[in-house]
């Protein structure tokens, strides 16, 4: 097994669970291959581990085709002749049997393909639960899969398991360190301009991240997953909107293309889309952010601190991003193999591209730029991408990233990634964003510049920003407040 990078506070709270001397039901949701089912391998380390997948939804795969993979991979922990089993309260009570009183984690990977064939799994997996499960105080039952909304509606929100869960965990990406640390542990030793180029791409996927290597360039990297016609990051967008969202993938493949272009607002995304006045466009919406793609930003009031009425909706996946803006436009090139030879830098728009990719990973490790400003989480109001709409009384603004904090101090942070040394053209940027910007009486602001490539003494010299902070110093291991 490879080493486990991360997830120390998801493992702490698992081991935690040992400690209460009875059953635990734990339910872990998060985007395709983010690493669900190896966080439940990791906790089951040194246990009994019993695992179980359903069978990915193709046509034609029916609820008995479900139960007899699972009494395959019965068979095959138990070490039984072949089995079959007609229905799925067989198939659980059968597993009560083989249980001893050693440790043991059960998991049902991809729940939601084992159970959406069959109206009566779920009813069957409580009454399962409640009745015989109860009985080993040393079980823990591990229910994940990559459909979080069916997770979301069916389990998490279910009156049929209110009460039982005792751990709900939804992964996100990993964070820059522990990704570095991933890619480091993967025999990865590159420079950190490329290392960036990664993240840029993969995010902090591990699955991805493990697709990258150590022998081959980071170019060679990035043409064999992303610009050839059989490459991984080719086929997996088509795959994550068919498994997640099957026939209705098509509105939610046209929400992501918007967001691509920006953030948006819901009347924006509505009025973009032609999208007719009802409720399920919020439901849509809401869909792709229970499964980690897309991130709601609420907006809020400098001078009072609370919440506003609306709120902007941002694709926050690293590689969704980036594959709408670079893979899908390409294709037919692609599948002629007509990247091969060509440099990546010699792509269109390629740097400004790498600028928006990396906006996004620090978005994503804003923890990291609190920890670097000393800011702590208790002492924030806000904080988060900020739009100033244009009206008659002000000017339109645009913030990367505002911190608001309880002390009425304004941290306006500038996200820019170069492979040059940043000169002052970036301290007159900042001043004509902050003259723009509607800041109350009584409010300091502290203007920040988070950078990749270096700045020129110049600016050092200027003494204007607070902090200059090398983003390149995120891929060593902090510690989190």
């Amino acid at each position: 097994m490879k080493t486990f990078i991360g997830r120390k506070n998801e493992l702490k709270k698992l081991e935690d669970l040992n400690q209460s001397n009875r059953a635990n039901l734990v339910v872990i949701n998060g985007r395709r291959r983010i690493g669900k089912s190896r966080l439940a391998e990791e906790f089951a380390k040194n246990k009994v581990f019993l695992s179980f997948t359903g069978l990915a939804p193709i046509d034609h795969v029916n609820d008995q085709d479900q139960r007899d993979a699972f009494a395959r991979q019965f068979a095959s922990h138990f070490k039984l002749p072949p089995l079959t089993f007609s229905n799925w309260s067989d198939a659980f009570s059968h597993l009560s049997l083989h249980l001893t009183p050693s440790p043991t984690v059960i998991l049902f990977d991809e729940i939601s393909w084992m159970g959406t064939k069959d109206p009566t799994f779920l009813p069957k997996l409580k009454v399962w639960w409640d009745l015989e499960l109860q009985k080993y105080p040393n079980v823990t039952l591990v229910l994940c899969g990559s459909v979080s909304t069916w997770i979301e509606e069916n389990i998490i929100q279910s009156t049929a398991f209110f009460g039982r869960i005792s751990l709900h965990l939804t992964l996100g990406d990993l964070s820059l360190p522990e990704s570095y640390q991933f890619l480091k542990k993967e025999g990865f030793n590159q420079s950190t301009y490329d290392t960036f180029k990664v993240f840029s791409i993969t995010g902090g996927v591990p699955w991805y991240l493990e697709q990258i290597n150590s022998f081959q360039s980071v170019d060679e990297n990035i043409k064999r997953l992303c610009f050839d016609k059989n490459g991984l990051l080719v086929r997996e967008f088509d795959l994550i909107f068919h498994d997640l969202f099957s026939r209705r993938g098509t509105i939610y493949k046209k929400i992501v293309h918007l967001l691509s272009e920006g953030m948006r607002d819901l009347l924006q995304i509505r009025t973009a889309l032609d999208y007719p006045p009802s409720g399920s466009l919020s439901d849509h919406l809401k869909a792709l952010i229970i499964s980690g793609f897309v991130t709601q930003h609420y907006t809020w009031s400098i001078k009072t601190g609370n919440l506003g009425r609306q709120s902007l909706y941002r694709l926050s996946d690293n590689y969704l991003r980036f594959y709408l803006k670079y893979i899908e436009p390409n294709l037919p090139k692609i599948n002629k193999n007509s990247y091969q030879e060509l440099s990546l830098r010699g792509l269109p728009g390629w740097d400004a591209m790498m600028g928006f990719q990396v906006e996004t990973l620090l978005l994503s490790n804003r923890h990291l730029i609190l920890k670097a400003l000393n800011i702590h989480p208790q002492d924030i109001v806000a904080d988060n991408p900020y739009l100033q709409r244009k009206t008659n009384r002000q000017k339109g603004c645009q913030i990367d990233y505002l911190i608001q904090t309880h002390t009425n101090n304004l941290f306006i942070c500038e996200f820019k990634f170069s492979r040059r040394e940043i000169n002052l053209d970036i301290i007159e940027s900042v001043q004509n964003k902050i003259k723009r910007f509607s800041v109350p009486r009584g409010f300091g602001i502290s203007p920040v510049l988070l950078h990749f490539g270096g700045v020129t003494d110049a600016i050092h010299n200027q003494k204007y920003f607070y902090r200059i902070i090398d983003i390149a110093d995120f891929l060593e291991k902090q510690k989190d407040f």
